[in-house]
């Protein structure tokens, strides 16, 4: 009985462990279905947002084409927040995150960042000209607009005493902030930035320098050495030709010191 029993487990054992790996490489998966299916930001220009035909465009979804262009696939691109990126991944809904995510330890533990990082940014605020802020230290008790899930919500609370108010996504928290519902909006320097450029936002700026520079990765589930491999080698020749600081370009970014300073050091 005991033979019969190990008999019939094997071959069960043998195609779940097969299964496992096989769903386990989803390089492979892409590469057989021939889409490539990308998370990035529909509400964050320039580096992902919607054109008047409602296509998602920016920095970041021609960085996902030219990696499908590698892959010799076709791309197609979901729209993520801060809040569900993660998610996504996890769920299998999207196969890769470019989506202006922070290289942190935390999200390390649960998703394989990608490096070299392909950009960075800092933390700053957006807020009306008038009362002039000049200082972080002048937020401390004051209400701020924050992304859920951002990775700064932390620090600007515990070390600049910010009254925080979180938002699933940027729209909501522009609308709190222009109604009056806070103070400032914190977020992505490179993000307010963009925005600024708009009328809708003449009289507001970004008045403070820039706090807790991070980098930028791309992240894939964990485990998935062979398509993590091909996306390092992809970021390391995008640094290494410049391609990074000749979207900054296309897309009406000011020069960065990081790309230029990738750029020398992988050339």
């Amino acid at each position: 009985m005991r033979k019969i029993l190990l008999s019939i487990a094997a071959p069960l054992l043998l195609g779940v462990l097969g299964a496992s790996v096989a769903k386990a490489d989803v390089l492979d998966d892409v590469k057989k279905k021939g889409v490539l299916v990308v998370g990035t930001k529909a509400d964050y220009r320039p580096f992902g947002y919607l054109d008047p035909s409602g296509k998602i465009v920016g920095f970041e979804p021609d960085l996902a084409a030219d990696i499908a262009r590698r892959l010799n696939v076709k791309l197609e691109l979901i729209p993520v927040v801060a809040s569900n990126r993660i998610q996504f991944l996890q769920q299998g809904k999207i196969d890769l995150i470019i989506a202006t995510m922070s290289d942190t330890a935390e999200r390390r533990k649960i998703v394989d960042i990608i490096e070299p990082s392909y950009y960075g940014s800092g933390t700053n605020i957006m807020a009306p000209k008038t009362p002039k802020i000049t200082s972080w230290d002048q937020l401390r008790g004051k209400k701020v607009c924050l992304i859920q899930g951002a990775f700064y919500n932390k620090e600007l609370q515990e070390k600049y005493g910010v009254d925080g108010v979180a938002f699933p996504g940027t729209a909501e928290a522009y609308t709190a902030l222009k109604n009056g519902n806070c103070v400032a909006f914190a977020y992505d320097d490179t993000a307010i930035v963009g925005e600024l450029i708009k009328p809708d936002w003449s009289n507001y700026e970004m008045p403070l320098d820039s706090i807790l520079f991070q980098p930028w990765g791309m992240a894939v589930k964990q485990g998935e050495a062979g398509f993590a491999d091909f996306l390092s080698k992809t970021v390391t020749e995008w640094h290494k030709t410049g391609s990074i600081a000749q979207l900054e370009s296309k897309w009406g970014i000011k020069p960065t010191a990081f790309a230029k300073d990738m750029t020398a050091k992988y050339k």
